[in-house]
């Protein structure tokens, strides 16, 4: 049996032959996200950013990460989750998304988690009001549910605006 990873067709995750996919979990105020662990670089304490003028309000600023400069998103902001609050638990999740090194603030790193194929639902359909482009579907393990996030959609999407080359 090919246990080689393979990517997801869908950009979620990287999945085994027998279909399984492993996500980094995190929070954001009460509710819990799950990303691609192969697009993890690093998990950081937060620290303070140098802030850029006139950058949207979710982007914090930049840090230098052993000579990268990497802007820092705080997800909280983008997707509208509460004031933040930064304190002992809030970290940076450093990824490599395209060829781009990104940092996301959340409230906390969780676990790595492995999902069967059983235990991903399709993502559900909204109004046109609100963009679900970026959430793959919804991952459930007992009582627990994650939103799925295709993260290097969302953070190379043109509203993002880190890269000169957005996905569409």
């Amino acid at each position: 049996m090919n246990t080689e990873p393979r990517a997801d067709l869908m950009g979620l995750a990287s999945t085994t032959a027998g279909g399984l996919r492993e996500l980094l979990a995190f929070r954001l105020a009460s509710e819990e996200y799950g990303i691609d662990i192969l697009k993890v670089q690093e998990i950081r304490g937060y620290d303070a950013v140098t802030s850029i003028a006139n950058a949207p309000a979710f982007i914090k600023g930049v840090i230098n990460l052993r000579g990268i400069i990497v802007p820092i998103v705080d997800l909280r902001i983008k997707f509208g989750v509460g004031v933040p609050e930064y304190d002992q638990f809030t970290v940076v999740i450093v990824l490599n998304v395209g060829r781009r090194v990104v940092g996301i603030v959340v409230d906390s790193v969780s676990d790595v988690l492995t999902l069967t194929p059983d235990e991903v639902r399709p993502a559900p359909e909204f109004s046109s009001q609100i963009d679900t482009a970026c959430m793959t579907g919804l991952g459930t393990i007992g009582d627990r549910m994650l939103i799925l996030l295709d993260i290097e959609r969302l953070m190379l999407s043109r509203e993002m605006a880190l890269t000169d080359e957005p996905i569409h």
